[in-house]
Order: C-alpha cells, then sequence, then structure tokens
C-alpha cells in the first residue's frame, strides 16, 4: 500500500512539473490581469523611468515567465515581494523562478529607458516660440508599447492598464481611461493618474502630452466625450471636429452594443505616423486633419473620425487572435465608418466610395495581384476596403435585421477577449440560419475580387446607374455624346456625375465643349467646379472670366488649381492673380501659400522687392520645427525651381532619418535625386561635417 502511495506522489509531482514557456504559448501559462504603472517622462531628454506593478494568476507550473521591454534597465525586479533572479534578452526580461498555479502573485519592475520608437518627442530641442507644438505621443500598433512601458506584445494579452503619468506641470497629459488625480509633485512637475476598468490588449495603451485644450460633450447614452485641441488651433475646433457627436450617436445606435468604454477622448498631434489610432478610448489622430469650414469641404476628418470610433468595438472590444484575422478589425472600422458617412454625406456618397474602391479591388485583380482577406501578409487595399465590400455584401444576403443581431451577438460573446473569423461566422450562421461556406470562399479566401457581384450590387443604387450611363460613352466625341452630358448636368447636379461630364470634357474645345463647360460652370457646384480647376489645363478666352472666378470658390483646391492654371496661361496678368491670393493659407500643409510663394519668385514683374523675403519664407518651411506635411511641401517647390540653399540640404539630411516613414521615404528618394546633379553633390559635400552620424553613414551609403 506504501508503495503504491508514494508512486502516486512522485507521478503528481512528475504531472505538475514546471514547464519552460516560449512567446507564442506564454498565455496559457500565466494570466496578467493587472498593470498599475507609474512612469516619469523627461521630454527635453527623450528618457522615462517606471515603476510598475502586475498581478498575474499562474495557470501551468512553470519555471520561468517573461515581459516584453525593449532597451530598458532595470533597477529593482521584485516577484511576490522579494527580489528575484531575472534575465535581460534582446526584447524580454525573463524571471528565473518557478512557480505552481496559483492566483495574485505579483511582480514588480523599476526601470529606466530612452525609447527608440513608439514614444516620440516633438520639437523639444527648439526654442519655445507661439508657432512651434511640443508634444509627446505614443503609437504602440506595428511598433509597440514595450519600447516605453514593459508589457505584452502578444494581443491576446489582454490587462487592466491604470497609468500615472509625470510631467511639465505646464502641460496637459491625456491617457486611457478616466483620469481620478491630479497633483503637482514640485515646482515644476505634475503627476496625472487614470483608471481603467476593463483589459485591453497592450498596444492600446497611450499617452499624449502636450499645450492642450478640450471641448467638452455627451453622447446621447451620457459618455464623456473630449475634443482636444491647442489653443492656437481654437478655430479650427468646429469645423474639424464637425459631427463629431453624431458619429458616436450613431455607431452606438446601428452597432447596438453600449461603448464599451469609460469616456471617449480624441487628441491631434504633430508628425503623427498614420491618420489616426485607435487606443482604448483614447484616439491619436494627425494634426494635418485640422481645418477650417473652407478646407472641410475638401478633405476633413470626418472619415477617420468615425473610423478610429469603431475601431473601440472592432479591435479594443474585441480583437484579432493573430495577423490573418485583421480584417475583423480594419474591414470593420472601415465598413462602419462609410455608414456613419452616409448618415452624414447621404446614400450617393456611400455608393461612390464603394464603387470606387471596387475599381480599385478590381484592377489589382485583373493584374493577378488579388489577395485573400485571410492572408495575413495581406495589402491595406485588401484588408480595408475588400474586408469593407465583404459586410456589405454579407448584409445583403443575411438581411438588415439578421446581421445587426448577428453583430451585437458577436461582439457581446467575445467583449474583452480576441476573436477569429470563424468566430465571427459562426455567429452570423447562428442568427440567420444560412450556411456561410459560400460567402468565406468567395470574400475571404479567394483572392480575386468578385467583380461582377459588386457591380450589381452597385446598381441598386439609382445614382450608380446613372452614373455608369454617362460614363460609357467616355470614347465618343463631345458632339455624339452632347445630349447624354447636357442632360447630366441639369438641375440639381450630382456631385459624381457632374465630376464626370467634366472629365469627358478634357482637352474638347469644340462649341459643344465650351457649352457643356459653361454650363458646368453655371452649376455652382463646388466639386464640379474643382473638377473644371484640376482638368483644364488650357483655358479658351471665352471662359476666362468664369474660369477666373474659381479664385473666389470656398476651396482650397479650386484656388490652388486656378492659381497654377491662370498663371500659366495668361501671363500678362498673373500680377492680378497673385494679387487676389497673396493672403491665403490654404491647408495644414500650406498648400496655396507655398504656391503664391513660388510663383511670386519666377515672376520678376511682380512684388520684386519683397522676393528675398518671400525666398525665405519659402525656403523657411524646410526647418525640422516645422510638421512633416508643411516641410515635404517646402522641398518639393524648391526643387522645382532648383533653389536648395545649405540649410534645406542639412534639413533634407534631417529628412532622411525621421520617424515618420512617408516622409523619410521622401525626403531619401529627393536625396537620391539630388546627388544625381554635381553642384548639390559637391555643395552637400560641403556641408556634411554637419551631420549626425546616422545622418553621415546614409549619406555615406548612398555614394557607393
Amino acid at each position: 500500500m506504501k508503495k503504491i502511495f508514494f508512486s502516486l506522489i512522485f507521478l503528481n509531482a512528475f504531472l505538475t512539473q514546471a514547464q519552460s514557456v516560449t512567446p507564442e504559448n506564454q498565455i496559457e501559462f500565466v494570466d496578467f490581469k493587472k498593470v498599475n504603472a507609474e512612469v516619469s517622462i523627461y521630454p527635453e531628454l527623450a528618457k522615462i523611468d517606471g515603476n510598475v506593478n502586475y498581478s498575474f494568476d499562474v495557470l501551468k507550473a512553470v519555471d520561468s515567465f517573461f515581459v516584453d521591454t525593449e532597451d530598458m534597465t532595470f533597477e529593482k525586479v521584485m516577484l511576490n515581494g522579494k527580489e528575484t533572479n531575472f534575465r535581460l534578452a534582446e526584447d524580454k526580461i525573463w524571471i528565473k523562478r518557478k512557480l505552481t498555479p496559483s492566483e495574485e502573485n505579483t511582480l514588480q519592475l523599476k526601470y529606466s529607458g530612452t525609447p527608440k520608437q513608439t514614444m516620440y518627442f516633438i520639437n523639444w530641442d527648439k526654442e519655445n516660440s507661439e508657432e512651434i507644438s511640443k508634444q509627446v505621443w505614443t503609437q504602440g500598433q506595428g511598433r509597440y508599447t514595450s519600447h516605453w512601458l514593459p508589457s505584452f506584445d502578444d494581443v491576446r494579452e489582454k490587462a487592466i492598464f491604470n497609468l500615472t503619468i509625470n510631467f511639465k506641470k505646464d502641460y496637459q497629459v491625456i491617457a486611457n481611461g478616466k483620469l481620478e488625480n491630479e497633483k503637482v509633485l514640485n515646482d515644476s512637475i505634475k503627476q496625472w493618474s487614470f483608471s481603467m476598468q476593463d483589459p485591453m490588449s497592450s498596444y492600446l495603451v497611450a499617452i499624449a502630452a502636450g499645450d492642450y485644450s478640450s471641448k467638452e460633450l455627451q453622447s446621447a447614452g451620457g459618455v464623456p466625450i473630449s475634443l482636444y485641441y491647442e489653443p492656437k488651433d481654437e478655430n479650427l475646433v468646429e469645423p474639424t471636429y464637425r459631427y463629431s457627436q453624431k458619429i458616436f450617436d450613431f455607431l452606438v445606435e446601428e452597432i447596438g452594443v453600449d461603448f464599451p468604454w469609460q469616456n471617449y477622448k480624441q487628441i491631434p498631434v504633430e508628425d503623427f505616423l498614420y491618420a489616426g489610432m485607435e487606443n482604448t478610448g483614447t484616439t491619436i489622430f494627425s494634426e494635418s486633419m485640422l481645418t477650417d469650414s473652407i478646407g472641410f469641404k475638401d478633405q476633413n476628418y470626418v472619415n477617420v473620425n468615425a473610423h478610429e470610433l469603431a475601431h473601440q468595438w472592432f479591435g479594443d472590444l474585441v480583437t484579432e487572435a493573430e495577423g490573418k484575422h485583421h480584417w475583423l478589425q480594419e474591414g470593420f472600422a472601415t465598413y462602419y465608418a462609410l455608414l456613419a458617412e452616409k448618415q452624414i454625406f447621404g446614400e450617393d456618397y456611400y455608393y461612390w466610395k464603394l464603387y470606387e474602391t471596387a475599381e480599385q479591388l478590381k484592377k489589382m485583380s485583373d493584374r493577378g495581384e488579388g489577395e485573400a482577406l485571410l492572408n495575413p501578409k495581406a495589402s491595406s487595399l485588401t484588408f480595408y476596403q475588400k474586408g469593407a465590400w465583404a459586410l456589405h455584401i454579407l448584409r445583403e444576403q443575411l438581411g438588415d435585421e439578421a446581421f445587426k443581431t448577428g453583430i451585437k451577438n458577436y461582439l457581446k460573446l467575445y467583449s474583452f477577449s480576441n476573436v477569429s473569423t470563424d468566430d465571427f461566422l459562426k455567429e452570423m450562421e447562428n442568427v440567420s440560419g444560412q450556411d456561410l461556406s459560400q460567402f468565406r470562399k468567395d470574400w475571404l479566401e479567394q483572392s480575386a475580387f468578385k467583380a461582377n457581384v459588386a457591380l450589381n450590387s452597385l446598381e441598386k443604387s439609382a445614382f450608380i446607374r446613372q452614373y455608369l450611363d454617362v460614363a460609357a460613352v467616355r470614347e465618343q466625341s463631345v458632339g455624339t455624346k452632347y445630349n447624354v452630358l447636357n442632360g447630366a448636368l441639369d438641375f440639381p447636379v450630382n456631385d459624381y456625375v457632374g465630376q464626370e461630364v467634366v472629365m469627358q470634357l478634357q482637352g474638347a474645345t469644340a462649341q459643344e465643349a465650351i457649352d457643356l463647360y459653361r454650363k458646368a460652370f453655371e452649376t455652382g457646384n463646388i466639386f464640379v467646379r474643382q473638377a473644371i480647376a484640376s482638368s483644364m489645363k488650357e483655358v479658351p478666352q471665352t471662359l476666362k472670366s468664369e474660369f477666373e472666378d474659381l479664385l473666389n470658390d470656398d476651396s482650397y483646391l479650386t484656388k490652388e488649381y486656378a492659381l497654377m492654371t491662370l498663371w500659366t496661361n495668361f501671363p500678362q496678368e498673373r500680377s492680378k492673380y497673385l494679387s487676389k491670393t497673396r493672403n491665403i493659407q490654404g491647408f495644414y500643409d500650406k498648400n496655396v501659400r507655398m504656391l503664391w510663394l513660388t510663383l511670386n519668385l519666377v515672376t520678376p514683374e511682380f512684388d520684386a522687392g519683397n522676393s528675398k523675403a518671400n525666398y525665405a519664407e519659402l525656403s523657411g518651411y524646410t526647418q525640422t520645427k516645422y510638421p512633416f506635411e508643411v516641410r515635404q511641401n517646402a522641398f518639393s517647390y524648391l526643387f522645382q525651381i532648383d533653389a536648395f540653399s545649405d540649410q534645406n540640404l542639412k534639413d533634407l539630411m534631417q529628412g532622411t532619418q525621421h520617424h515618420t516613414y512617408r516622409f523619410r521615404d521622401f525626403c531619401r528618394q529627393l536625396l537620391k535625386e539630388l546627388l544625381t546633379y554635381d553642384k548639390y553633390l559637391e555643395k552637400i559635400q560641403n556641408i556634411s561635417s554637419s551631420f549626425s552620424k546616422k545622418e553621415w553613414d546614409y549619406f555615406q551609403s548612398q555614394l557607393k
């Protein structure tokens, strides 16, 4: 009997023997529940230090476990209140301790670091001035929060994150969750404490700090909404955030599930990597989305606003289990943003956007480059637009009631957890009673785009049918299709059909074309007139006065196109056009102003006495204190007039190392082009002693 007893003890000990975890399977062994972090940020030094306390359960016996970290040093590591052994790997801190299944374990990490990415320090090396924004912000997706906060790169590990941030007291700090407390620590530092109620993946943890004020709203359901802005941009608040509350209330009703977080905040930041990012309850978006009422007509924040808000359910509340299910986040956010825009801009807008993306997807498919939605390496066009199309088709197949009920059930069943495509389809099948295996094959697994199915769906719109009728005559002469085009311009002209008519007239000079152009001008439709401004390169004398009137339109795009075309077509009246547009700035990137400065510099008969000052202004916009969109525009115009100063070239070299990849790639391509010219090669070599090591190394790599 004793032998049997001891054998059972030995067997039990063997079965509970600690096992080694891997980055792929740790969540099967260890479950982190809560993260309480205090982080001090030193923006002038681009450094941080922090103290993080984790509570976790051990699900299975382990001999070690890890937390993801990047380039950090650790002063203290304590497990369950006692100092413990640890090992630093390339991107992890491994805690070397055997643990048996247990609850409410604690881990404390006291650390410091200099984030190389994910946390960005904007303009803290610059002098203080009204035009310079000094900010700190984070972007965790694709870069990982573990660069500034020891956390979890695995999206399947969800925890409640409570953040306490210590920062310069003259600024404002925003982070996920409810602001529980603010207190001044000393003459220069203030502390902000935030709490969360529910778990989320680490990549959704975010902070932003800067000189911010906010406009406070409340949703129909009572959720607090904070719209942040810098005081210098106060006049842009209304047009930028226009429809924010309407979008919020619409999505809550359409999705059928209450907003899942305590509050919602939106913060614009300079030099952001993308258009926006759906951090939990805390969307950070590019400052370039800021607009006034004129710019709103051309480009606005509405789509990004709705897209990132939709992610609060699709991505934040329910999160993809792995990359092959990425469409469950981006396709859903794209689709629901489009539904919100339909509420604001109308059904024609909705179908037009579907038509545009169908054209893009068809072209990609026709080139043999189509991608399956379940391909984890698919492009953004696939994840976002093909994903939205799949949902549009699925809704038509199931009907509104079943579709909305299925979405609601799916979100409620998988709240605060990770999902796969099978999870989603199962709920939709349960509600509808339909077998969705064919839908899965056609829209999720097939690489080709179902263009015929898409066309049949689009043709349910009377507007699309009208548009396709007009588009069908593109190859005909103006005389032959005159009646079709003329009828399409009858009041009230459709924005998109009217633009199609104008684009078909491009380059035509027959009297029929002149008559149609005149009718297009007279529609007063700002988008039809914008199409004229962008497409008419040679202005007939008989339409000169109508074309000049485009400079009065409330559209910065129209003003930019019209100024360039008039300056080119009527050189004897250049001074008149430049005088009329002297004080127009345009969009965030100063599109009209920079065109004006450039045209001024190549129009010697106009404003010659101010040429030096005008060049200084244009040239000055490449400086590192300006947002990258402004700098890029300035570089482009200086290239066109071949007018780079030594400082411009230094600024360009700095741009080749910029954290925003789009601007970095632009600068590298421009540098490559300049190095083909002997004079610029010599100039750049002469200033190379001023380059940083990274700039010098990159420059040398381009000479090989």
